[in-house]
């Protein structure tokens, strides 16, 4: 199967679709994706046995063409619904309704597109609940349509269905059900969603996004305006201080999880607490200015946490 014969599925849902490609072949086109996309997952990690990691290239894939069709002006490859260089609202929500359709035709045995044959031999194999999936697209949905948050309840919400199904998903890649260990991961991704927020608070503000609370930005005076000007402050260095230490609570309430687990899972989990902390030490270390410096985890910093993960 070649890259463009992938775009050629149909799109009809009114009878069951014949699949365009073989497992094998389908897993194969999730990993090229997923390997064009490694940056923000920990896709075919030497931390995955090789035996998982066809299923982290097919749940990668899912989500990361979802979180394409939400991105704006973002043309998504591999993906059968064309976006313009520009989509608007309408288009990016259509895109996303299709990937859901997709889903359903999943999880009901007519899978037609590459990544949905390879999800459904994962899904099937691991026994994974569709919900954690479709709270994924909620979210995708969410930010297209939603660019403020009234408070901390409804970034929580978010929270919810952006970060914490990708955790428990992984917990299930490597067979861990229970569900006091999903808790546990549900603090550790809840806080590292949190810290990409207030790493990126000036990233977002450019695509016209506020995760910081609205009613906190009140309640420590900081505008709107001043975060689109990049205007550092005194009272927003104590907004970002507020958001941190809570942000270090909900990883403190996590840090139990690397050691719950066994196996090439507990050094995957020790790595990840340790880099979203590493974050939040940076947004410490640059007096909270987030608006000016985006906080990154330099080459150094990743010796260190590799060395951290590996002593415990």
């Amino acid at each position: 199967m070649t890259f463009m014969n992938s775009q050629t599925v149909a799109l009809n849902h009114s009878h069951t679709p014949v699949p365009s490609c073989s497992p094998a072949e389908a897993f194969a086109y999730c990993e090229r994706l997923a390997q064009a996309h490694y940056e923000n997952f920990p896709v075919g990690s030497v931390l995955v046995p090789k035996r998982l990691r066809k299923h982290v290239y097919s749940i990668y894939a899912f989500a990361r063409t979802a979180d394409d069709f939400a991105d704006e002006g973002y043309e998504t490859l591999g993906a059968r619904t064309s976006l313009s260089a520009n989509p608007d609202e309408a288009q990016r929500l259509a895109a996303l309704d299709d990937w859901q359709q997709k889903l359903e035709d999943c999880y009901s045995g007519k899978a037609d597109h590459p990544i949905f044959i390879a999800l459904a031999a994962t899904v099937k194999e691991l026994n994974l609940p569709k919900k954690l999936f479709t709270d994924l697209l909620s979210a995708f949905k969410q930010d297209v349509v939603k660019r403020r948050y009234a408070n901390f309840d409804e970034v929580l919400d978010y929270c919810t269905r952006s970060a914490n199904p990708v955790g428990r998903l992984i917990l299930l890649l490597f067979g861990y059900r229970e569900e006091r260990l999903h808790q546990l991961s549900d603090q550790i991704c809840t806080a590292l969603q949190l810290a990409n927020f207030w790493q990126d608070v000036a990233v977002d503000i450019g695509k016209d996004r506020v995760y910081l609370p609205q009613d906190e930005l009140a309640q420590f005076g900081v505008s709107v305006d001043e975060l689109r000007e990049n205007k550092f402050s005194d009272r927003y260095g104590a907004l970002l201080k507020f958001q941190v230490e809570r942000t270090w609570e909900f990883f403190q309430r996590g840090r139990p999880l690397p050691e719950a687990v066994s196996g090439r899972l507990k050094y995957e989990l020790r790595l990840t607490w340790f880099g979203g902390t590493r974050i939040l030490e940076r947004v410490e270390e640059l007096g909270y200015d987030t608006l000016n410096q985006r906080p990154k985890i330099s080459t150094f910093d990743k010796l260190r946490l590799l060395g951290r993960t590996l002593i415990g």
